[in-house]
């Protein structure tokens, strides 16, 4: 094993400890016990309760994990930790149940801490919704009365809601100023004496000032041991709380019945007092919702105070306005663990996290995760409308059947008992005597986690099983270096990813066993941790219920993508693959290096693509350098290309270039392609299987009945593409969108073009359409070319004021060269309704209607499409399949006489 590396932070010495399958925080030494922590000197019981207090934050912003503590005395009995240590966890979490979070066992020397994640749902015994994360303080405060508080996580979040959307509102109306500021107003009428008193620059000795203390006005006498401290530490939290509110005003020289005594002159000077007020409000912590970004609006000025005639000292006034986002005292008390580190969150941070929420998406979609009752780190995750939910995936995948432990998937359970001689007998007696629940056998758990494969590991297997906590076993042939790291780490990861991706609110943790295999005997146990950490057997799975929460949380983790819609609502969400898409997925790399993936329109191919792209760089160990994505047009590629996982080009270019570095190769919408550059297939086996004795992927997409030309495409014959998968599951379109599609696909099938070959027109017999997303289906006929321009204009008015915006449409014509002409006369009727910019589909994440071609937009998607197109076209069934399968909600086809 590597040596031990450690990293501290100045807050206080915790150990983040690597080598773990658990997020382990040691915080050095601590004194336990109550009767031992009362002969501790107040400073360190406090220093010990702070770092105590910040690793259980950490660990609950972080999916949870175990705080380790070396108690400083030996100790024959159980301890318990302490009052004040018990009261500073119940602080954290604003409750007196700690068996709700924490649980406390004692090893030796060693006492540990069991953190369950955060959630923001309710948890046992506490019916009331908690904040987002996890927090000491928010560090933002409020005035309530003549009162300074400290806002709750609660209160900070409604706060920062109403102030986030004020600062919208204003954004939307920066073209419309008015005439007077909000903060110029005047909202309290007493404030005209504060700010009269604010103006005079001098004052008497016990001067009785003409108002008392308010909302609007706070009293703060000098204090006479160390003025500077002193100031450093009242101004951030007065400051904040002005200026989160209506403003207000400071006054340090006055006590509390208004009487005016100053500083003394001796103590102190009107320069430095300045730079002290100065320096303690900019270094004050903003976070800004708006785009202007102001600094904290406030006034200082120092007033001499005289005693008889003779100066005697000064009066400190700061007038604050209102600020229009928030304002710290300080960064917010709240800790993260990030990658190997501890460290405290910045308040932008802290508030991205804090004002989280799920996107607001319309019916089409389904919630599979909602934020609002998961852990700290989860995003939200959606499903098309009519796919199946995440318990239904669940019972099809990983399905708990009382009195019975499954072994799945099974072709792959018996495919490798076949490989390796005594793996059954070894997992038989590994899992004895456990009776029911799952386990779920992977070639490479790692890879399947989005990790890199391990040379020498046959196989890994996760056991979810009844009084028992998560087991992920490691299977080797032979001894392999850091195959207990390899273990640990992919431990970790998956019980990572089950809180942080997957939601999984329970207690959790996932033991690594790493198992030798011996073909001539039996199997041996390589590795017992030294160290075993004992966890509570709250940690164990009791009943079906707990065992399918679970599977769920695994059912999100190897089922959902980032989602194609989070670049242009600007906010991170997930969706989940289809079963059928899964096991294509799935499928061993090193068992199918070639591979054609044929696909109804809108089964997600590109989606399939991208994925095995993220899974042959972990499997093979490469580069985004080492694999090519292909595709016939420019707008596809664009859209790949910035996704930085590989290198994209056209076909055109393929044929063009050399690729020396190239070792897999991704063919999407082949169909599509074509020979007249050359014979770009065999180009690509040649690449690909420049290494005979380790070829590398080659995997090709396509539909045919989208086929966009009648030249030939260079494609092998159906009969020679020996190793095929296909998709026949429909996810895309709405309802009437899909019933149009079935009907033009069923004529396909009936009338088949020369460049569809029959043997392929059997998957329409498989096809499987999704339903219940409602859509509109719009057919015009005989349409002059202007009146398409104008039922274009017209329909993007109403849709626009129903809240779609220009990136939701696309408008698609039959060639580059109809698009080009008609760019010219769209965009002048576009701009009575306030649309500046139309473009080609080349960026497709901006924000603009995209014009283009049928061909040009083969792979793409958009919620609302205009097919406008000549009453004859040259194949039309094909350009008709794939024009309509380009649109997720709504289709408008525009038939137009050509003269």
């Amino acid at each position: 094993m590597e040596p031990k590396t450690t990293m501290e932070y100045n807050l206080c010495s915790l150990v983040v400890e690597p080598f773990h399958p658990d997020l382990i925080i040691n915080v050095g030494e601590v004194t336990l016990g109550e009767h031992n922590r009362k002969k501790l000197e107040k400073t360190q019981r406090d220093q010990e309760k702070k770092r105590v207090q910040q690793a259980a934050c950490a660990l609950l912003n972080s999916g949870g994990g175990v705080i380790q503590i070396t108690m400083t005395t030996e100790e024959v009995h159980q301890v318990e930790l302490g009052l004040d240590l018990e009261g500073a966890l119940r602080e954290l979490i604003q409750s007196p149940d700690l068996q709700s979070f924490f649980e406390t066992k004692q090893q030796r020397r060693f006492f540990y801490i069991f953190v369950k994640s955060w959630s923001s749902g309710p948890s046992s015994g506490d019916n009331s919704p908690k904040p987002r994360i996890c927090s000491l303080s928010s560090n933002l405060y409020y005035r309530s009365g003549t009162s300074v508080l400290c806002m709750t996580s609660n209160f900070a979040f409604d706060t920062l809601k109403k102030k986030k959307m004020a600062a919208e509102g204003i954004m939307m109306n920066q073209s419309f100023p008015s005439k007077k500021k909000p903060q110029d107003e005047d909202p309290h009428p007493e404030s005209h004496s504060p700010n009269q008193v604010f103006q005079t620059d001098r004052f008497e000795y016990g001067d009785i000032l003409p108002f008392p203390e308010s909302q609007y006005v706070e009293f703060k006498q000098f204090s006479t041991s160390n003025i500077t401290r002193y100031l450093k530490n009242i101004i951030p939290e007065y400051i904040s709380a002005f200026a989160n509110a209506k403003g207000g005003y400071l006054f340090i020289g006055v006590d509390d019945k208004s009487k005016v005594l100053g500083c003394e002159k001796d103590n102190v000077d009107c320069n430095t007092l300045e730079r002290i007020i100065t320096e303690s409000i900019s270094k004050l912590p903003v976070v800004h919702f708006c785009s202007t970004q102001p600094l904290v609006d406030y006034e200082t000025r120092i007033a001499k105070v005289f005693h008889k005639e003779t100066l005697h000292g000064y009066l400190c006034m700061i007038q604050v306005k209102p600020f229009c986002c928030a304002v710290f005292s300080q960064d917010p008390s709240s800790w993260m663990v990030k990658g190997n580190g501890f460290c405290s969150l910045t308040p932008s941070e802290w508030v991205d996290m804090m004002m989280d929420t799920n996107p607001e998406l319309s019916e089409d979609f389904e919630s599979q995760l909602n934020i609002s009752q998961g852990p700290p780190n989860c995003k939200p995750v959606y499903s098309k409308k009519g796919l199946e939910h995440k318990k239904n995936l669940q019972q099809r995948l990983f399905s708990v059947q009382p009195d019975y432990l499954q072994y799945t998937p099974e072709p792959l359970w018996k495919e490798l008992c076949s490989e390796h001689e005594g793996l059954q007998e070894l997992m038989n007696n590994q899992i004895f005597p456990l009776s029911q629940g799952v386990l779920i056998l992977s070639r490479s758990w790692a890879v399947d986690l989005k990790l890199q494969e391990k040379q020498g590991v046959l196989c890994d297997a996760l056991l979810i099983a009844q009084n028992s906590p998560p087991i992920l076993y490691t299977i080797l042939g032979e001894q392999v270096a850091d195959g207990w790291s390899y273990c640990t780490q992919t431990a970790f990861t998956l019980k990572q990813k089950l809180v942080n991706m997957g939601g999984y609110t329970g207690k959790l943790f996932v033991m690594p066993k790493l198992l030798l295999l011996h073909p001539e005997s039996n199997a041996q146990s390589l590795r017992v941790l030294s160290s075993v950490i004992n966890y509570p057997k709250s940690y164990n799975l009791e009943d079906i219920q707990q065992m399918e929460a679970l599977l769920q949380s695994l059912v999100v983790v190897l089922l959902s993508f980032r989602s194609f819609l989070s670049d242009q609502l600007g906010c991170e969400f997930l969706n989940l693959l289809t079963v059928e898409q899964y096991e294509v997925l799935s499928k061993n790399l090193r068992k199918h290096r070639e591979l054609f993936i044929h696909g109804l329109p809108g089964t997600g191919k590109t989606i399939i693509a991208l994925n095995i792209i993220e899974k042959i760089r972990n499997v093979f160990r490469c580069e985004p350098k080492n694999i090519l994505y292909v595709c016939e047009n420019k707008p596809l590629r664009n859209f790949v290309g910035k996704k930085g996982i590989c290198r994209a080009e056209t076909r055109k270019t393929f044929m063009a270039d050399n690729y020396k570095d190239i070792q897999h190769i991704i063919m999407d919408e082949a169909q599509n392609f074509r020979d007249e550059d050359g014979d770009w297939f065999e180009k690509a086996k040649a690449i690909t299987q420049s290494e005979k004795d380790s070829p590398g992927i080659l995997w090709i997409f396509l539909d045919y009945f989208q086929t966009s030309h009648t030249m030939q495409s260079g494609l092998p014959c159906l009969s020679a593409q020996n190793s095929r998968e296909e998709l026949t599951k429909v996810v895309r379109n709405s309802d009437e969108i899909a019933k149009l599609l079935q009907g033009e696909l069923d004529r396909v099938k009936r009338y088949p073009p020369n460049n569809i070959p029959p043997g392929s027109l059997d998957m329409l017999l498989k096809a499987n359409w999704c339903s219940g997303v409602k859509g509109t289906l719009r057919t015009e006929n005989n349409l002059s070319w202007q009146q398409t321009v104008s039922y274009v204009e017209e329909r993007c008015k109403t849709l626009f004021k129903r809240g779609y915006s220009p990136k939701d449409v696309a408008v698609l014509l039959n060639t580059s060269e109809d698009a080009e002409s008609y760019r010219k006369s769209l965009l002048r009727a576009l701009r009575k309704i306030n649309v500046v910019q139309v473009s080609d589909a080349s960026d497709l994440q901006s924000d603009h209607i995209v014009l283009d071609s049928v061909r040009r937009f083969s792979g793409l998607e958009r919620p609302i499409v205009f097919g406008i197109l000549p009453e004859k076209t040259t194949i039309l069934g094909n350009l008709l399949v794939c024009l309509i399968s380009r649109a997720n909600k709504q289709l408008y086809i525009l038939w137009y006489l050509k003269f």
